[in-house]
């Protein structure tokens, strides 16, 4: 482009040799509105919608291009800019003494006549040029416009290099922020940087995750929604579908809506200008697709172009972000008197005056209006986006715009109001680039205006909402907002309003979801090739638990808690023994009180008889030392039952181990006294005085004293504990005795096994001694039952889970107590109590065998 004015410029070198100069080619182009100032001001707007159909075939002289469809924002916005310009040029407080021109062009739309309008502006073409040394300087200070960002782009591309500044009140795009590529680029709308994370989060807050996404296929809607999908995925929010199309692709209209269409996503995010939402409703209202909670950006949300009869079903209820209004006083009126009188051939306000009031100025009679103007007619009368200031919220960036220029004029020429301006007007157009930096001021209808760094305004927006008034008519109602200058977390307010949603409903906010949420005791699990938004609920493992929805992990218990039924929170685990309220636990203390008092019984029976020979002939001494120790060994298996503690822990196996020693070494004394005795039968055998009951008291004593020594070792290096055993059962805490050293544990249990495999081997070898006297046969099988029991207790007591070991080693300890009993001394008492005959000398010292033993 810079090349082309370049050409422009030395293409006037004369084929007759004249002097070089500059010289125009090709036809000026003339601005759609202009007046004469001491300052001029550049203007930039689409007064038509579009070019018109002609094409240039590039084989004569290009031919100079038609707009079609009049803008009536747009012009608005245009009358806006003149409205502000005049009243800085009635006021004494801003720029004193000092008159605004302005030229303002019309772009059509289209980026081409844009970038022409700016090359009109820098270099104010005229159809006579007089000065012709090419140093004139830049016709413009500044230029406004314009209201697309493709458009904008283009502008301040062209102009930068010229330090020209460009202030647009409509161009949102977060790429105009960079200032190594649009140095001279001012805004007084906020960047699509913030508008795009607004709606991420206000798509979050309704609970939106799965939301389809339609953008113009332009700057504006490509950059923004390129930031709006970072935005969604650092939300949790998934994208079904982001498609794109542009006003002039009617195929590729069709194709987005038959996306839409079969779409599962209820919401929409369209971050579309006006003219592409424009063509999506018109598609959406032909194929009636209605349904979907639009979300729009501040482009078309308060367009109240988009409100006919048959859109409500289609945007009723959607929600998005509009810039911040404000009522300007006198802009009304002013619109309302436009006239053709004051400019009669401008050909452009004869076109709009034709569209708003249908009707022509010639009488041809191709027109597409029968009714002929007068030129007369009242505005007044007129409802449409030019006369509707209702909703002027991008119409006010243009008014503040126009002021941000005025004031920076007004600082640069240092201006008072007692004074004047005291520099000279010859003020160039990078001098006013420097004040728009510092510009900072407030206007009167109290809005701040300064800029950033990056030449934006503060972000700032009103969250609209569609809904119907009290009268049917469609309203924007403001039901919350977006400042950007408030600290993290506190940005985003809602106003407590009731809410319209899809077609205008007042029911719960609709659900779009890929999948629904997952209840607590469940986690996601994402489907292989889906987005993260869809999802599978998988219930948590044993032992985990997830308290939330929408978890994505389940959270393990701690040691001693455990997962609940529903997985929701942890518990605390069951705490199982062996305890006296269960069956069980009852069962064996039955036993065990039945055994001892089964013992004191024979013990109370010995000693009713004990001067009977039967008493005497078995050792009396022994027999009741082993009927005491039977007895503590049935009391001793209450020790193993209830919650174990330090002290019970450590008294149940020492206790066990003692007693056991002490009832086995009284049976090996019984059974080397019998073995003893026959041996002092044979002539000159002394073998008795060498065990007689002192003898006896001292083997007892000594064996039992070891297996005390061996306590006393085992509780002082290791004792037994009390242990949570959380290994066996995941759900359960197994209370149990630790027997702490392993060592001292199977000690014990070995030294009681020794000595009972000596006392059964003696007693084996005595049991065929002759006489009645002999009781080593009742000794060799109790012993028999004895060890049987506690070789079977060993595996069992190993592979028994929980509370069941306990039961294992009370049951062996009562089962080897009852053998001992029942075999030792319940044939005597049958004797003693059932057969008193045979409890006689004669009878136990005789020859032949009683059948009763």
């Amino acid at each position: 482009m810079h090349v082309q004015l370049a050409l422009l410029a030395l293409g006037a070198f004369s084929v007759t040799g004249q002097s070089p100069g500059c010289q125009l080619l090709g036809t000026a182009v003339m601005p759609s509105f202009s007046q004469e100032g001491q300052i001029t001001i550049g203007g930039v707007f689409y007064l038509h919608g579009k070019p018109g159909d002609s094409q240039n075939q590039f084989t004569d002289t290009p031919i100079t291009m038609d707009c079609q469809g009049i803008n009536f924002r747009e012009f608005r916005l245009a009358q806006t800019m003149i409205f502000a310009i005049e009243e800085i040029n009635n006021r004494t407080d801003i720029l004193p003494g000092v008159t605004l021109g302005y030229k303002i062009y019309d772009t059509c739309a289209s980026v081409t006549f844009s970038v022409r309008s700016a090359m009109a502006l820098m270099n104010s073409y005229e159809e006579m040029r007089t000065d012709t040394s090419c140093s004139r300087p830049a016709a413009i200070k500044a230029i406004i416009g314009e209201s697309s960002s493709t458009n904008t782009i283009a502008i301040a591309t062209s102009v930068g290099p010229f330090h020209i500044p460009v202030i647009s009140h409509f161009a949102t795009c977060a790429c105009l922020s960079d200032r190594r590529k649009y140095p001279t680029f001012f805004r007084t709308i906020p960047s699509d940087y913030y508008q795009s994370r607004a709606l991420a989060q206000l798509v979050k807050r309704f609970g939106w995750t799965w939301v389809g996404a339609v953008r113009s296929d332009s700057d504006y809607g490509n950059n923004g929604m390129a930031t709006f999908v970072e935005a969604a995925n650092q939300e949790g929010i998934c994208i079904e579908y982001s498609v794109k199309f542009h006003r002039t692709e009617p195929e590729k209209l069709l194709k987005v809506v038959e996306i839409i269409k079969s779409g599962t996503a209820k919401v929409v995010v369209a971050f579309l200008n006006l003219l592409e939402m424009n063509n999506l409703l018109e598609q959406l209202t032909v194929q009636n697709i209605t349904g979907l909670q639009m979300v729009g950006t501040e482009g078309w949300i308060t367009a109240s172009s988009l409100v006919r009869p048959s859109s409500y079903r289609i945007l009723g209820g959607s929600i998005g972000f509009a810039v911040t209004g404000a009522k300007i006083s006198g802009l009304n009126e002013f619109l309302l008197q436009l006239n053709l009188s004051k400019n009669p051939n401008n050909t452009l306000l004869k076109d709009f005056w034709e569209t708003a009031f249908q009707c022509s100025f010639t009488n041809e009679t191709n027109s597409i209006y029968k009714t002929s103007c007068t030129g007369s007619e009242s505005l007044k009368k007129l409802n449409n986006q030019y006369t509707d200031t209702s909703e002027i919220r991008i119409t006010n960036n243009v008014y503040k715009s126009v002021h941000a220029i005025a004031h920076s004029l007004h600082n640069q020429l240092a201006c008072t109001l007692e004074e004047g301006c005291a520099k000279s007007l010859n003020i160039e157009p990078w001098q006013v680039l420097d004040a728009l930096k510092k510009v900072n001021f407030t206007l009167r209808t109290g809005e701040r205006v300064f800029f950033d760094g990056n030449g934006d305004p503060a972000a700032k927006y009103d969250v609209v909402n569609w809904q119907l008034g009290p009268n049917g008519a469609v309203e924007f109602k403001a039901v919350g907002y977006y400042d950007a200058t408030l600290p993290p977390g506190q940005q985003f307010v809602m106003s407590p309003v009731d809410m319209a949603w899809a077609g205008g409903q007042k029911q719960v906010s609709p659900t779009s979801v890929c999948s629904e949420s997952c209840p607590s005791g469940t986690r996601k699990a994402v489907r292989r090739g889906k987005p993260v938004c869809c999802y599978d609920c998988v219930p948590c493992a044993e032992g985990e638990i997830s308290n939330k929805t929408d978890s994505n992990d389940c959270i393990p218990c701690d040691l001693e808690y455990w997962s609940n039924e529903k997985r929701a929170r942890c518990v605390l685990k069951t705490v199982e023994f062996l305890s006296f309220d269960e069956v069980m636990g009852i069962v064996l203390v039955i036993f065990s009180l039945f055994g001892t008092c089964l013992t004191v019984l024979v013990a109370v029976v010995f000693l009713a008889h004990k001067n009977t020979p039967i008493v005497r002939a078995n050792n009396s001494e022994l027999s009741f030392l082993l009927l005491f120790s039977l007895t503590l060994c049935f009391l001793c298996s209450l020790t193993f039952i209830g919650r174990p503690s330090q002290w019970s822990c450590m008294l149940r196996h020492t206790a066990f181990g003692v007693t056991f020693v002490l009832c086995i070494s009284c049976v090996l004394g019984k059974t080397i006294v019998v073995l003893m005795a026959f041996r002092a039968t044979l002539p000159g055998s002394n073998v008795m005085k060498w065990f007689g009951p002192p003898q006896q008291r001292l083997t007892v004593l000594a064996f039992t004293l070891i297996q005390v020594l061996i306590c006393v070792l085992w509780l002082t290096l290791s004792p037994p504990f009390p242990n949570k055993n959380m290994k066996y059962y995941k759900d359960k805490v197994i209370l149990e005795c630790d027997v702490g050293s392993a060592v001292g544990f199977w000690a014990v249990l070995g030294y009681i096994g020794l000595l009972s495999l000596m006392c059964f081997v003696l007693a084996f070898l005595a049991r065929k001694l002759p006489d009645n006297f002999n009781e080593a046969k009742f000794i060799t099988f109790s012993m028999l039952i004895f060890c049987a029991v506690w070789i079977t207790f060993i595996p069992a007591y190993v592979s028994s889970p929980g509370k069941f070991t306990v039961a294992v080693e009370i049951f062996a300890i009562l089962a080897s107590s009852y053998g001992l009993l029942f075999c030792i001394f319940m044939p005597k008492c049958f004797i003693i109590l059932l057969q008193p005959e045979l409890n006689s000398r004669k009878r136990l010292m005789g020859k032949m065998p009683t059948k009763s033993l």
